[in-house]
């Protein structure tokens, strides 16, 4: 490009760079800085600027200045000046090339050596002065204009929605029908073989796991390794490079091309967001953007002792959502998520730490607040994990409307009563008639799952007892070490015939009740086609072969994914397992029955003592096909034959005693855990009980008519 002039006063917002068709605007946040100096690189490899220019303009904290003819593809970093006073939490460093927080497209990985952290090794209040412009990333100036068409969110209620939770690389990198070029990118994951399958499973939302820019960490690298899933943060607006066709700028449009074939298909993205910590780590880990901006504004600190970080995250930082940069940051790269790239909702990531106010006291819900009821914001899906690394963080249950939260509760209970564990029978029925003591209010849900990217996959939560981290490189002592499994006679893989039943029954118990309760189900990618990590249950750091999925299915593998979309379907042709909020089982109805009835194999209903005997295994649930049900505060009638389900986590076969109105009426098999092969089979009146072997789960239809 031709040497720009010296930069002309500009506007202090929007921060970052932004091309408005004449010239770059750039605009940065640094409140206690002396100066602020842009860097050019005509060539984004290039070791040093090839120009460098005073930022000159000041409004009250930004600093701002506009160049004229300058364009899209430029790359660019700052230097920035001022005290290094560490006491004071103030750690400026004008020998680091920062990465701009604010910018839409980064080029370029971290190169791990002394250069780029901002201290002298092991000496924290010493500056280190080694330039660091050779070792980071580079931010770039990109045009986001987009030709969308007539895309239009497919916007799916809460209560039609199955989400698929997947890493963008991880589902596409293997897959036979797809040409290298598109393995493992944004445009493989909208391809006709990706929508095909989606489809097919009934998936009306893909969660993406973190596609913001991120490095792997120092620890990870200097073992081989790298931050395969990407929750380690270096630019909240700019798509992760890692997953297009380049790194020149690119990223953005391939990510727009997605989402647009994705809308087109009627499949909704969400993103799993990190705004809770950076990839600055503690105050031992790099200066890359944030520290040497304004490290006392964006993390939280002792409000007695500003010079060291409060970590409630687990990941050395924590940022400080309650302050103004660190909220301002938020909230546009929430808005130009939505805005600019089309996505429809976002689950946040130990969203304990965002409810957090200055000093990392206990949440109060402020931040949750201010993006429920922020107009752009409002129409999206918005999931909170609820909780942080301390006690205080858990905030299930105390979300504003609008939001919506993971269930790790619903996860441990489905595991434990199917494993044969005593004492969860209450407790699983809470959680399979939508979570009510937890989740309130007309616009909330439970989003209910068996898995997720971290712990053990669907597979080899059947296969394993114990974790097998050891690829990980320490040791076996990261991951957890509770993960209600059951191996069903032998860890590891197995090739004795009753075990491989037993672990297939079990899979499929828990995928059929996920699919059943009421809440939002969500599925973990892969899962579906058996997919195994080999014991490993926490794989943030492992690509190739071990993460990637195997689209190659044998016969047991095919006919597991055959029943997952045979209960998909299911659950989408009965409005009863789709259209509620909750059941409550009140007498709410005008043909005066219960919408849920507890009852026992001996066919009676449950009583209070009843759900106080540890050791029965047996559960069974009548539906009612006709109601009204509330959604969103409003009166819909619910239409449809009434259902019964019935769990026996038991070895035993038990018989179980089915409601009749002079046993004239016939059942239809929806879902045998069983057997498959009789998902349709009618039992013909006079029907008075069905065989529930052990281990099963039986849904069935009640055939008589209905109106």
């Amino acid at each position: 490009m031709n040497s720009p002039p010296i930069p002309q006063p500009g506007r202090p917002h929007p921060l970052g760079a932004r091309w408005n068709g004449h010239g770059v605007n750039f605009a940065v946040h640094a409140p206690d800085a002396t100066a602020v100096t842009l860097c050019l690189f005509e060539d984004r490899h290039a070791n040093t600027p090839s120009q460098e220019f005073m930022l000159t303009e000041r409004s009250a904290t930004i600093w701002h200045g506009y160049l004229p003819d300058a364009s899209p593809g430029l790359a660019y970093g700052l230097r920035v000046d001022g005290p290094w006073e560490p006491q004071h939490g103030l750690r400026f460093n004008p020998c680091k090339l920062l990465v701009d927080p604010h910018a839409l497209a980064l080029s370029g990985d971290i190169v791990w050596n002394e250069a780029v952290f901002g201290h002298v090794p092991n000496q924290l209040d010493e500056r280190n002065d080694i330039d660091s412009a050779a070792f980071v990333p580079r931010s770039l100036v990109v045009d986001p204009t987009f030709d969308w068409g007539d895309d239009a969110p497919p916007r799916t209620p809460w209560h039609r929605s199955l989400i698929y939770e997947c890493h963008v690389g991880h589902l596409t990198a293997a897959h036979p029908e797809l040409p290298d070029e598109l393995r493992g990118t944004y445009l493989g994951l909208c391809s006709e073989p990706i929508l095909a399958h989606l489809t097919r499973l009934g998936v009306t939302a893909v969660e993406l796991l973190p596609v913001h820019a991120r490095i792997s960490e120092h620890a990870l690298v200097e073992r081989g390794l790298q931050n395969s899933w990407g929750y380690n943060t270096l630019g909240f607006l700019a798509p992760d490079a890692r997953f297009a066709s380049g790194d020149d700028g690119r990223q953005v449009a391939e990510f727009q091309q997605m989402v647009k074939v994705l809308h087109a298909a009627g499949i909704e993205v969400i993103l799993d967001v990190v705004y809770n910590h950076t990839c600055e780590a503690d105050l031992q880990g790099p200066t890359l953007s944030w520290r040497g901006l304004d490290n006392a504004g964006y993390y939280h600190h002792a409000l007695d002792n500003p010079a060291g970080l409060i970590d409630v995250t687990g990941c050395g930082n924590s940022i400080d959502a309650s302050s103004n940069p660190g909220l301002r940051m938020i909230m546009d790269s929430l808005r130009h998520w939505v805005e600019v790239m089309h996505v429809d909702g976002f689950r946040f990531d130990l969203a304990g730490t965002l409810g957090r106010p200055k000093g990392a006291g206990p949440p109060d819900g402020r931040f949750f607040d201010i993006v429920s009821q922020d107009p752009q914001l409002a129409s999206t899906k918005l999931i909170a994990e609820p909780w942080d690394i301390r006690s205080d963080g858990h905030i299930q249950g105390g979300l504003p409307s609008k939001w919506s939260e993971w269930n790790g509760r619903y996860r441990d209970r489905v595991r434990q009563f199917w494993r044969g564990d005593s004492g969860h029978r209450s407790n699983l029925a809470s959680r399979i008639s939508g979570s009510a003591d937890l989740v309130s209010g007309a616009t909330r849900r439970s989003i209910n799952f068996i898995t997720c990217h971290d712990g053990f996959s669907l597979a080899d939560l059947v296969t394993y007892e114990a974790k097998h981290n050891e690829a990980n490189g320490e040791d076996n002592r990261d991951g957890s070490n509770d993960n209600s499994s059951c191996h069903w006679g032998v860890e590891g893989e197995s090739d004795d015939p009753a075990i491989r039943a037993l672990r297939e029954r079990a899979r499929r118990n828990m995928l059929a009740t996920l699919m059943i309760s009421v809440g939002v189900p969500m599925l973990l990618s892969g899962d579906e086609l058996s997919h195994s990590n080999r014991g490993n249950n926490n794989v943030y750091c492992q690509s190739g072969e071990l993460v990637q999925l195997d689209w190659a299915l044998d016969s047991e593998r095919t006919d597991f994914l055959e029943f997952v979309r045979h209960v998909s379907e299911v659950t989408r042709r009965h409005p009863v397992l789709m259209r509620r909020r909750h059941f409550t089982g009140e007498h709410r109805y005008e043909l005066g029955g219960k919408d849920l009835t507890w009852i026992h194999a001996d066919g009676r209903e449950f009583s209070e003592d009843d759900w106080n005997n540890p050791d029965d295994p047996v559960l069974g649930a009548l539906l009612a096909g006709t109601a009204v049900d509330f959604l969103d505060g409003q009166g819909h009638w619910i239409t449809g034959p009434d259902l019964a389900f019935l769990l026996n986590a038991g070895s035993e076969s038990v018989r179980f005693k089915l409601p009749g109105r002079g046993n004239s009426v016939g059942w239809t098999r929806l879902i045998d855990t069983s057997d498959p092969a009789l998902h349709g089979e009618k039992l013909t009146p006079p029907v008075e009980d069905v065989g529930l072997p052990g281990h099963s789960l039986l849904l069935l239809r009640l055939d008589e008519p209905y109106t």
